[in-house]
């Protein structure tokens, strides 16, 4: 076996399809031709002397050993961010990418107004911000394609370090004017008689509101469905009926008196987590680990209070 290829362009291009199960998708994201890439892919299979992938008829999964190599390939190039991120820290430099990935609620307010508040002390760091499901979230991590991860979490996972963590209970949204705002709070079941917006089927919050309307033998028939917490949201501050989301997603329409949110006294309600994560046992970039303490910082001033968008 000749490990020299472990160190060159093969490597990259072996990653780039583990990414999209596809040589061709890959061959798109790099800006190469497909045979290019199958070339590189063929030669690593034969260097190593073994097949890294099992050919399906709609794309190409990794087999064991190339979720082996997988692993190796991403924690060294993790290993080559960090030392150059240090190295750059020495001559006095705040320079480098940090690549988030965040629930699509979190990607209208919480996650651009950090990042601006951020990049005022300091300039030269970069973002790109990547939104995708809340399942996904950690698995980005965990295969290195992110940095820092922004989501709601019911379960934790053995690969992912929980840099911070808070209850993150879900509301019960409206316009001010429905007959409900007043209250202090409110139970699904007495949300019932009044239209409803809820999440798609495969949303981990729809997947509570499921839950628990199946234990209380309640009956939920939404008048309108949708994957977009924003639409949702906007489409109960125009008095359309109640939707349902944490306090973080509408922080903005509560901010400017279009919307009130309501605690729930269903307990399954009240057992989700908002999670900054970071891949466990990895040494985060300098940068990073900054971030982190900006956003912790952040969201701590917000929960008492104080506007998230305020300078630091």
């Amino acid at each position: 076996m000749d490990t020299r290829v472990l160190q060159e362009m093969a490597v990259r291009y072996f990653l780039e399809v583990a990414r999209c199960g596809s040589v061709s998708l890959a061959a798109e994201r790099l800006d190469v031709a497909p045979s290019a890439v199958s070339r590189q892919i063929a030669r690593l299979e034969r260097e190593l002397g073994t097949l890294l992938f099992e050919r399906r008829a709609r794309g190409m999964a990794l087999n064991a050993a190339g979720e082996l190599l997988a692993t190796y390939a991403k924690r060294a190039q993790q290993d080559v961010e960090r030392v150059a991120s240090e190295m750059m820290s020495l001559r006095g430099l705040r320079e480098g990418l940090l690549r988030i990935v965040c629930t699509e609620g979190f990607l209208h307010d919480l996650v651009p107004v950090a990042v601006a508040r951020f990049r005022r002390a300091h300039p030269g760091v970069r973002f790109s911000v990547e939104v995708c499901s809340q399942r996904e979230v950690p698995l980005r991590v965990i295969d290195g394609t992110a940095d820092i991860g922004i989501t709601l979490s019911l379960t934790s996972h053995r690969e992912v370090r929980v840099e911070w963590r808070t209850p993150a209970p879900v509301r019960a949204v409206m316009a001010r004017d429905h007959p409900l705002a007043q209250r202090a709070s409110v139970s699904l079941a007495e949300l019932t008689p009044y239209p409803l917006a809820l999440p798609g089927p495969d949303s981990t919050l729809r997947q509570l509101i499921d839950i628990s309307s199946s234990r209380q033998q309640l009956q939920l028939s939404p008048v309108f469905c949708g994957d977009s917490v924003d639409a949702l949201v906007a489409f109960a501050a125009a008095g359309g009926g109640i939707t349902f989301c944490g306090e973080l997603a509408a922080r903005n329409r509560l901010r400017w008196g279009e919307v009130v949110a309501l605690p729930l006294r269903d307990r399954e309600m009240n057992e989700r987590h908002f999670e900054v994560q970071t891949l466990a046992g990895r040494s985060l970039p300098q940068a990073a680990c900054a971030f982190v303490a900006s956003l912790r910082d952040s969201l701590e001033s917000a929960s008492n209070g104080e506007d998230i968008a305020a300078p630091a």
